[in-house]
């Protein structure tokens, strides 16, 4: 430790702290404009400049290390002139339109000058204009130059943050100007990040601007519901009506930063269609009616098929008390385990078992990824979960975490990987197989005899016997590191081959645990309450807090808490329940929350087992397709119209608060579930949010002494939700996939992830038209260019888009993206095939292209399920 002192205050500070950052632990106060907590020092602002004892010269308190005995003045006469001039000159040429700016009344310049400029300017030039006009730099930006006080906040946080190097500056000097590339945003990613950091109202929200003042705004603190990295945000209302979204350096894992569907897509709470009154359906056509009409109906309809299976879906976007009270609800009044939380896959219980309870780390995500290596599988994380990359990107530049990649898709965070390893689609079991074979080979001499002897004997493979053979680069970067985390990605889930991708990705943590690499593991979720889901047993064979429905203890001691029975079987997934409904078994279907028609694989086959359940509920807050087949709809709240809690990807649970009334008629989702209960005449207790997550404390191991007043702005840590498996289990690799086919794999764009921010009109400004991106290799090979209107077409389906070429897609991949309704892209899949094999050629093309390998003559057979029906 190291003595400072600053303004006759003595302080112990680590080795490294600079002047400023001492100063903040005294509570001294010393302005700045271009300083950034998660930034190096710029310098260039010089408005934090102070004295030092046996210094000539002011030096910049962020960018000067302490050092042992150091004196330091922050309020001298010196000081203050110089500040006084600092803020005359950046005056000078500043526009004095306060009264109409949109920053006024949170200003930092106008701060600042109050506190420390001069009462009257020296300078009487005229002041310099760059722009008589703003302009319009994106369709949610927009810029007055003039304004600007070249502190670079906005260019260092695009570039070294987002890394989208969207801003830069022109000419120099007084002249100098920031902008995008030829006055045009239009290839950054839309974040808004630096119209937050911006200090005057240089960059400003084009949605928000001269629509309301800070002093006229309700705020309220929050969590964004858009993926799982869990966001901190702060909603901004005026009147009830949806203003703004802005966040808070201090609070939260994002440290102020917000991706663009985080800081604009939030509107979708103020759209016009949502569900107002609860309908149901008469003559085949959905009708309006009461609660009380409704509550008959539906009392009525569910009468009459209590004899035969009943099932429960819930949107992972819902808070963790909806969830829990949904499977409560499902399993005690409706009596069964037919439950999911998964519109979009088939989850594999019994492999993420032991992955969730021997390696899943409960720990804030920087952390996890300040250990040495951290390896990402599968998916896009710059465009899955923005926020994530940042963090991502800032360990690997500021702190030397050795960055790897493995996975089909490329993202930006390539440039910063110390290894990237292209796969084909849905081939990540078989290269993690490979990596584990490396790591083994490379360093088997040092694993216990008996767990050599353990994995040779499963998998066959063998420790190296000469050296200087050429290694994997991921298997080398590995052994390399003295700590690593696993990031995995839900495309994982998606693939047919999820179970053997999981099944070797325990291999691989087990060998470097044995290892003594301290091996952690979280997933990259793109809602933003999966891992809740998971935690409140939304599952078909778990109970909440994981527990297995078979085991007759974890049940007796929920049904003790409850009060009532639990079945003992274990249920029927998503996937499954569509089986019985097609076999004409499904009585009762309960969908809360989620819209199965339009991301399920097979449309075609999802519609027809919908409308073959005796009954289909929907309980949402917009008229999704789903809810378009339903017999009783039910309207309830949305997002920011309830309180509750989420765990986000780190297992931290956070509060998500209400910020606005629910439309019309609506009610809050657990208003709704004890409306359904009492039909059946049954009482859900508790019944209340506070006193439900009471509950859950007390009988959901992972959250056990959590309260609602503990939680606080950052919230808390859950703890692992299961004891470490007891002995060792290695897979054996899976069978190498080979093909030549185009295949078609899907996840969430920049802007879009899911039904809910397609719902936002702002983020449908910035959004691009529908497409399909492939590499320029097989671009070429068919004779498509980027730009080009292309037909995808499948053994199920075919569809039309605008053809993006990205260069560094590997052969043989084709992405479209999953959130636009109308390319009802789930039509072109089939269960259980993913990724999906397809062709792709020009539209309107006079050129016949030859089908791809699998599909075209074969359509009949990629056409029939597992039972050899015709889907």
């Amino acid at each position: 430790m190291i003595s400072i002192t600053i303004d006759e205050q003595t302080l112990e500070v680590e080795a490294g702290s600079t002047v400023l950052q001492a100063a903040e632990r005294l509570g001294i106060d010393i302005p700045t404009f271009c300083y950034m907590k998660r930034l190096p020092a710029l310098a260039s602002c010089r408005m934090c400049l102070v004295e030092i004892e046996g210094q000539r010269r002011l030096q910049p308190s962020c960018a000067t290390m302490v050092t042992d005995g150091m004196v330091v003045w922050t309020n001298t006469p010196l000081i203050e002139e110089t500040r006084s001039s600092m803020l005359d000159m950046l005056l000078a040429n500043h526009p004095l339109d306060c009264p109409i700016c949109d920053k006024g009344g949170e200003c930092e310049l106008q701060n600042q000058v109050m506190a420390y400029g001069p009462r009257e300017s020296r300078f009487r030039d005229a002041k310099r204009v760059f722009h008589s006009q703003d302009i319009r730099l994106s369709p949610v930006i927009i810029m007055n130059v003039n304004r600007c006080i070249q502190c670079q906040r906005c260019v260092r946080m695009c570039e070294e943050v987002v890394g989208a190097v969207a801003l830069g500056t022109i000419e120099k000097g007084m002249d100098t100007a920031v902008t995008g590339f030829e006055g045009s945003l239009a290839s950054c990613d839309q974040c808004g990040n630096c119209v937050e950091v911006c200090p005057v109202g240089a960059l400003m929200s084009f949605p928000y601007r001269y629509k309301a003042r800070p002093w006229d705004l309700d705020e309220t603190d929050t969590v964004c519901p858009h993926c799982g990295t869990g966001c901190q945000l702060t909603v901004g209302t005026r009147k009830g009506e949806f203003m703004r979204v802005r966040s808070k350096w201090d609070e939260g894992l994002n440290r102020e930063t917000l991706c663009v569907r985080g800081r604009f897509g939030l509107d979708f709470v103020a759209r016009l269609d949502r569900i107002k009154r609860p309908m149901v359906r008469r003559d085949g056509a959905l009708v309006a009616v009461s609660w009380d009409e409704a509550g008959t109906y539906l009392r009525r309809r569910l009468s009459g098929v209590e004899k035969k299976a009943a099932g429960g879906l819930a949107s992972p976007r819902l808070p963790n008390e909806v969830l829990y009270q949904f499977q409560k609800l499902m399993r005690t009044v409706f009596r069964t385990n037919n439950i999911d939380c998964s519109s979009r896959w088939s989850t594999p219980v019994e492999t993420l078992g032991p992955l969730v309870a021997g390696f899943y780390t409960r720990a804030p995500l920087q952390e996890v990824i300040g250990n040495a290596c951290v390896l990402v599988v599968g998916g896009n994380v710059t465009e899955e979960n923005p926020v994530t990359e940042y963090l991502l990107r800032d360990g690997a530049r500021r702190r030397q975490t050795g960055l790897l990649m493995l996975s089909a898709r490329p993202s930006r965070l390539d440039a910063d990987a110390r290894a990237v390893v292209r796969v084909l689609p849905g081939g990540e079991a078989a290269s993690l197989a490979a990596v584990v074979a490396s790591v083994v080979a490379a360093a088997g001499q040092d694993l216990p005899d008996d767990v050599l002897a353990d994995i040779v004997a499963t998998t066959g493979w063998q420790p190296a016997s000469t050296h200087g053979e050429e290694q994997d680069p991921l298997a080398t970067a590995l052994l390399g590191g003295r700590r690593v985390t696993v990031l995995v990605s839900v495309e994982v889930l998606r693939s047919q081959h999820a179970r053997a991708a999981l099944q070797q990705l325990n291999n691989l943590l087990q060998v470097l645990s044995l290892l003594g690499k301290d091996p952690k593991m979280q997933f990259l979720f793109d809602r933003a309450n999966q891992m809740g889901a998971w935690d409140m047993g939304v599952l078909p064979s778990a109970l909440p807090g994981l527990g297995a429905v078979a085991d007759g203890a974890a049940r007796a001691a929920l049904e003790r808490a409850w009060s009532a029975e639990i079945p003992s079987e274990t249920g029927a997934d998503f996937d499954a329940m569509l089986d019985l409904c097609n076999q004409g078994q499904m009585g009762a279907l309960y969908i809360a929350g989620s819209d199965p028609l339009m991301s399920y694989p097979d449309r075609a086959f999802v519609q027809r087992a919908l409308g073959a359940a005796d009954i289909l509920i929907v309980q949402d807050a917009f008229l999704t397709d789903t809810a378009g087949l339903a017999d009783v709809v039910l309207p309830a709240a949305t997002y920011g119209e309830e309180s509750g809690t989420f765990t986000n990807n780190e297992g931290r649970t956070q509060r998500v608060c209400k910020f606005r009334e629910p439309v019309a008629e609506a009610r809050g989702n657990l208003a709704i579930f004890d409306f359904v209960a009492a039909l059946q005449s049954h009482a859900l207790r508790p019944s209340v949010q506070t006193e439900i997550f009471d509950e859950i404390a007390r009988l959901v191991p992972a959250y056990e002494g959590l309260t609602q007043d503990g939680l606080g702005a950052d919230g808390v840590f859950t703890k692992a939700a299961l004891a470490p498996p007891v002995g060792r289990f290695f897979a054996p690799p899976p069978v190498p996939i080979a093909t030549d086919r185009l295949m078609l794999v899907t996840g969430n764009c920049l802007f879009h992830n899911g039904y809910l921010s397609e719902r936002s009109e702002i983020l449908n400004t910035v959004a691009d038209d529908p497409y399909v991106a492939m590499g320029a290799w097989d671009a070429a090979q068919h004779g498509l260019s980027d730009g080009d209107h292309v037909v995808v077409r499948s053994a199920q389906h075919e569809l039309t888009a605008k053809l993006k070429v990205d260069r560094r897609f590997p052969r043989g991949l084709v992405f479209i993206p999953e959130n636009y309704k109308a390319l009802r892209l789930n039509s072109l899949m089939r269960r259980g095939e993913y990724p999906c094999p397809v062709e792709v050629q020009k539209a309107h093309a006079a050129v016949e292209i030859t089908p791809v390998a699998g599909v075209g003559a074969g359509a009949e057979t990629l056409g029939q399920d597992t039972a050899g029906r015709s889907p």
